[in-house]
């Protein structure tokens, strides 16, 4: 069943936030965002698939009993090459593309096992991601010259009815113990919030709001890196196309639209976007980026952008840029320090003051 971390999903970072890749994903349309400040769930329509997971930029979503990073150690070791819903995932969805390019660059050859999507209730959702990861993870292997391979087959793959025996064997004796009666006891109760045909929302409790300002790099990123460092590098750094990549990006500021609001940086989960302590700039690191797409849904401006290219060389060398270096003053009014990018010689706060002064006493222009 699939589980909300709330301090992780970039909806609870800023209002502004226009996020819903988990609702558009979903099969069966067991998540519903809407108006709502994070993602309700009916747990009775989820089928557990792992969709919403793999499309959710900063590992918000879960499944309670699949592990992505679990199940990469494990298939590394596998002697076979064959993902499939029947074998290792519930559904190969399941996957984001790091976790794909990770597994390919290391095991050299992947197959996607496609035979049992044809009558699936959830491939109309489903099947389409999959080749779509398919082909975004095929085009970066081939732009970081990779001889890597992902194919797509219908295996149609069935466990041999020994290995079924021998899971089933092994499932009675794990529940012969106390961790098996207190995983009993968690499956009871899950079972009851299955039963419960409504939509749960979520809500942000004092333990999450105490974890959003914590910067955090996700677990597939730091397995895509680890697969990175054990490749060789490519002997052109070539540049792909921004609208190819789901999972990072490059970004241009416009320093005339820019405010030096700082809201960018201080909203990024990963801490791609950064400062210094005078808040003197703005520097971006696109390896950390994993285009969750807040730091421009709260840009009021609309100052910062996406780039139209990325170049691969950030994934062999990646380098922190310089976005804009803003000026540092002292208000003239409060004598606090603030950062800008224009001539104003008041802080934001004294200036709204000012202005709302002057449209009270039904000023115009400047005093």
């Amino acid at each position: 069943m699939i589980q909300l971390k709330a301090s992780r999903c970039v909806r609870s970072l800023s209002k502004e936030s226009e996020c819903n890749k988990c609702e558009v994903i979903c099969p069966t349309d067991a998540i519903v965002v809407g108006n709502n400040p994070l993602p309700a769930i009916n747990f009775s329509a989820c089928v557990g698939c792992g969709a919403c997971d793999a499309v959710c930029p900063n590992e918000a979503l879960f499944l309670d009993d699949f592990n992505t990073t679990e199940f990469f150690f494990d298939f590394a070791q596998d002697e076979e090459a064959i993902i499939s819903c029947r074998k290792n995932v519930p559904c190969i969805a399941a996957l984001n593309i790091e976790h794909i390019i990770a597994m390919a660059l290391l095991k050299k050859e992947i197959i996607f096992d496609m035979g049992h999507c044809d009558g699936c209730a959830i491939a109309h959702k489903c099947e389409p991601q999959i080749r779509k990861n398919h082909e975004e993870a095929s085009y970066i292997l081939e732009a970081m010259e990779s001889k890597a391979n992902i194919k797509l087959e219908n295996i149609k793959y069935e466990k041999e009815e020994q290995e079924t025996i021998a899971a089933s064997r092994r499932e009675f004796f794990s529940k012969a113990n106390l961790k098996g009666v207190l995983r009993t006891k968690h499956a009871f109760e899950k079972e009851i919030q299955k039963a419960t045909d409504e939509l749960i929302e979520h809500t942000l409790q004092k333990s999450d709001i105490a974890l959003l300002k914590q910067k955090r790099i996700t677990e597939r990123r730091k397995l895509f890196f680890t697969a990175l460092k054990r490749v060789q590098k490519p002997s052109i750094y070539h540049v792909v196309e921004s609208d190819e990549l789901t999972f990072t990006s490059m970004k241009v500021l416009d320093s005339e639209a820019c405010t030096a609001c700082q809201m960018c940086y201080r909203v990024c989960p990963t801490g791609a976007l950064s400062s210094d302590m005078k808040n003197s700039k703005i520097d971006f690191d696109p390896f950390l980026c994993i285009k969750c797409h807040i730091c421009h849904d709260v840009c009021e401006p609309d100052a910062i952008k996406l780039s139209p290219s990325y170049r691969i060389k950030e994934f062999f060398e990646p380098a922190v840029q310089n976005l804009i270096t803003f000026k540092v003053r002292r208000c003239d009014e409060c004598s606090m320090i603030f950062s800008t990018n224009s001539n104003d010689k008041l802080c934001y706060r004294c200036k709204a003051e000012e202005e709302e002064a002057r449209e009270l006493w039904g000023i115009k222009g400047d005093m």
